[in-house]
């Protein structure tokens, strides 16, 4: 069954393209988009990482209060703390929420962000820091119940380039529960093999000239580890009943920075098929995405399945009204036997 993730908004709910919506009423604002994407069928949410926006960690805790089956996959980067914190947090929201909580780190950090919080790792440093990150974070985890009775650990020692861990390891009520899945990205050599050893799933943004390099380098090196790692996608869309539609909603957007655009002008964008390459132009992180009819943009999701994607995070602008169109219109399109009645057996 293919899953559908969407980007949780935490700047507001993306209604115009250059200015930041005003919140509507805080938490209220967050928890009707978190519930929307629960009742619209998606599998789970996505809290970015956003130096502006709301804090992630905060927004992942009140979206697993707030939902009974959704993941909620929470970025972050290595350096916001130590592994051990990072596990223990993560621990007891996996605790209290039936173990939904999944994690994607960002690792390739901008250098104003970098700034912004005194980071002064750079480069190929930070792969290694990851790295140590996960294998720390892993190492003081028990998935099985270890039961408490005395101070210490588990016995798990580390001694790395970037920490160090004496007797660490979870027990009593912070042991037996499943570790998050790991989310990681990129594409340079350093990214692809942080990947190949430590993902579970490795998100890719589509690109001019596809992904399909990308993927293929990406499974051989993970073979060489003897491991399989997923493949995600993100993508925004633009789906409407018909393509007219969609591509109307587009200029729309289009004119709040260029209000003299016409169809054509943002056309000329327009890759092959449904793939369009001006969405970082209209307020979102990815260059290249999807506009078109229901049926053409499940169409273009449904190739990327055959290539191998299993897991798609998606996400439109205002985020309520996309996550509800997309939900009731678009996934049983994209993944008819994982979402309808139709494509299921049904016991006697």
């Amino acid at each position: 069954m293919t899953k559908f993730l969407w980007e949780l908004p935490v700047r507001g709910d993306g209604r115009h393209v250059e200015a930041v919506s005003a919140r509507r009423d805080g938490f209220d604002f967050l928890d009707q988009a978190i519930l929307a994407a629960e009742l619209s069928g998606l599998d789970g949410i996505v809290i970015p990482h956003d130096t502006e926006g709301d804090d992630s960690w905060v927004v992942a805790g009140s979206a697993l209060r707030r939902t009974r089956h959704a993941r909620v996959t929470v970025e972050f980067h290595p350096a916001f703390g130590t592994p051990v914190y990072a596990a223990k947090l993560s621990a007891t929201l996996q605790r209290l929420s039936a173990g939904r909580l999944d994690w994607r780190l960002r690792v390739d950090v901008d250098p104003d962000d970098a700034q912004s919080r005194g980071d002064r790792v750079t480069g190929a440093d930070r792969y290694r820091r990851a790295r140590e990150f996960l294998t720390v974070a892993r190492g003081v985890w028990n998935d099985d119940q270890v039961l408490p009775g005395r101070f210490g650990g588990t016995g798990f020692e580390f001694a790395g380039e970037f920490y160090d861990v004496i007797d660490g390891g979870f027990r009593g009520i912070l042991s037996g529960l499943p570790f998050p899945t790991v989310y990681l990205s990129g594409t340079s050599p350093e990214a692809i093999a942080l990947s190949a050893e430590h993902a579970d799933v490795h998100l890719l943004d589509e690109q001019p000239h596809g992904v399909g390099a990308t993927i293929a380098e990406l499974r051989s090196a993970a073979a060489g580890f003897g491991r399989t790692v997923r493949i995600g996608l993100e993508v925004p869309i633009v789906a409407r009943e018909d393509a007219d539609e969609a591509w109307a909603r587009v200029l729309r957007q289009w004119r709040e920075v260029h209000p003299e655009a016409t169809v054509a002008d943002v056309r000329s964008l327009t890759l092959d098929g449904s793939r369009w390459a001006g969405f970082d132009r209209i307020g979102y992180g990815q260059q290249v995405g999807l506009v078109g009819s229901y049926e053409q943009v499940a169409q273009s999701l449904s190739r990327y399945r055959e290539h191998g994607v299993d897991t798609f995070v998606l996400t439109g602008h205002p985020h309520l009204e996309e996550l509800h169109r997309a939900g009731e219109h678009l996934l049983h399109l994209v993944d008819p036997a994982g979402r309808t009645l139709a494509g299921q057996e049904i016991p006697a």
